[in-house]
């Protein structure tokens, strides 16, 4: 079958990808399209990472400089990210490098110091967060930990929070993938009676 827009005649299908790693005291985090990593520091929620999306002005011009077009806030008026793995179709100028094509795998890496405030970390995809902010999320997960200390569960209770009622509507019918991680603070080794 043959892509919509070049000659490209093999698959057409992609994914995102973020990831996080922690390294002493820091996180690393990578990303590349529309999946998002937000950390809880003292309940504010803060975004580790930028959603790639056409309306960005350095992703426009990359696309546009690769020969592409944005139509309905869509590259070339299908993918609505603007970077991702896969999607060949839109990697197929054999004059510019991979990073400079209309849709590129080339995550953006970021460095955040972890600190005492920081409680917990969420990786997910844009099923979810077409339908919560990210302080919509650490709000939600905040009000979960009360209760439940299953964070598999608390998981659960997200995505029955998303998913849509009817398939009739958009929102809340995209995947939905969510990893959570709870900092845990260190115990303190007990004081001795010689000290």
């Amino acid at each position: 079958m043959q892509g919509p827009h070049s000659d490209f005649t093999g698959p057409t299908s992609g994914c995102t990808a973020c990831v996080a790693i922690m390294r002493n005291n820091q996180l690393v985090v990578a990303n590349a399209g529309d999946s998002r990593c937000v950390i809880s520091r003292k309940g504010e929620a803060y975004n580790l990472s930028r959603d790639h999306k056409p309306v960005l002005e350095v992703e426009r011009e990359r696309i546009l400089k690769a020969g592409g077009f944005i139509h309905a806030g869509r590259v070339n008026g299908s993918l609505n990210l603007t970077r991702a793995i896969g999607d060949m179709e839109f990697k197929q100028n054999k004059f510019l490098s991979a990073e400079k094509q209309i849709v590129t795998a080339n995550p953006e890496v970021n460095v955040v110091e972890l600190c005492e405030d920081d409680e917990f970390l969420v990786l997910a995809c844009d099923g979810i967060w077409d339908c919560m902010t990210s302080q919509q999320l650490v709000d939600f997960i905040h009000e979960q930990l009360k209760s439940e200390s299953k964070l598999s569960r608390i998981c659960e209770r997200v995505f029955d929070k998303c998913l849509a009622p009817s398939t009739s509507t958009g929102e809340g019918c995209d995947n939905m993938t969510m990893i959570l991680v709870q900092f845990k603070k260190p115990i303190p080794s007990p004081v001795s009676a010689e000290e």
